[in-house]
């Protein structure tokens, strides 16, 4: 693991595709920085956090053996990781809600971009921004949001937390590349947040409607069983799970 450490940078991401894209880097090149001014979360929203606070990291790791229909699998594997990685520091009632934020006690605090680099139809290797909300004790615009430290009542040292991150990410992407995909899509819907329990939705047009996750495809659409016994795929951004 070779660290890259930034005072402020307008995006993790962002640097370390640029950097990727000048020379060869080795495999689990990380990015931090005390301070991102363009953090960038899912579809284009935005992650904002406090200085020093947290942990705000890129990561470089090659999946060139990965087919490119399998590409979800990453997410699945970098859920996994950090979950454990809560769990291990102590967090409780740890859920994945599709597809890849991370819950402590129905609160979020992590937020992950994953951005593939993909040349001639082949994924070359894979950019992980993970936004780990660590030792903020503040979110006066964020209702959802919480931190390992509003949660567990301790302060945690953020190379710490980066280390165990990335021997949880080499363990689960081991099993990627031995091709233990079932057992990763086993384990990331045991984790699920809400699975099988009565859930209400919205769908792009603001409809609501009621339904059970039933886990995921292979390729990253939510399986809703919905009341006329219909099992029904989504795909990122078609629905938003309220309760």
């Amino acid at each position: 693991m070779h660290i890259i450490k930034l005072s402020a940078i307008d995006s993790t991401n962002s640097y370390l595709r640029q950097l990727s894209a000048a020379q060869v880097l080795e495999d689990y090149t990380v990015v931090m920085t005390d301070r991102q001014t363009e953090g960038r979360g899912q579809m284009g929203t935005q992650w904002d956090a406090q200085e020093g606070k947290n942990l705000t990291v890129s990561v470089l790791k090659d999946i060139s053996f990965l087919k490119i229909e399998d590409q979800f699998f990453i997410s699945m594997a970098v859920a996994l990781a950090i979950s454990d990685v809560l769990k291990y520091f102590g967090l409780k009632r740890v859920k994945v809600k599709w597809p890849n934020d991370i819950l402590s006690e129905n609160k979020k605090i992590v937020g992950i971009l994953i951005e593939n680099v993909i040349k001639q139809n082949q994924i070359q290797h894979t950019i992980i921004g993970v936004g780990l909300n660590v030792n903020q004790t503040e979110y006066p615009d964020l209702p959802q949001a919480s931190s390992m430290r509003l949660i567990s009542g301790n302060v945690f040292d953020l190379d710490e937390v980066l280390n165990k991150i990335i021997n949880k990410m080499e363990h689960y992407f081991t099993m990627l590349e031995n091709g233990e995909t079932k057992e990763l899509k086993r384990l990331y819907e045991k984790r699920l947040f809400r699975i099988n329990k009565p859930s209400t939705f919205k769908d792009v047009e603001g409809h609501l409607f009621a339904g059970f996750i039933k886990g995921v495809t292979d390729y990253g659409s939510l399986e809703v069983l919905l009341e006329d016994e219909v099992l029904k795929t989504f795909d990122l951004k078609e629905i938003t799970l309220l309760y």
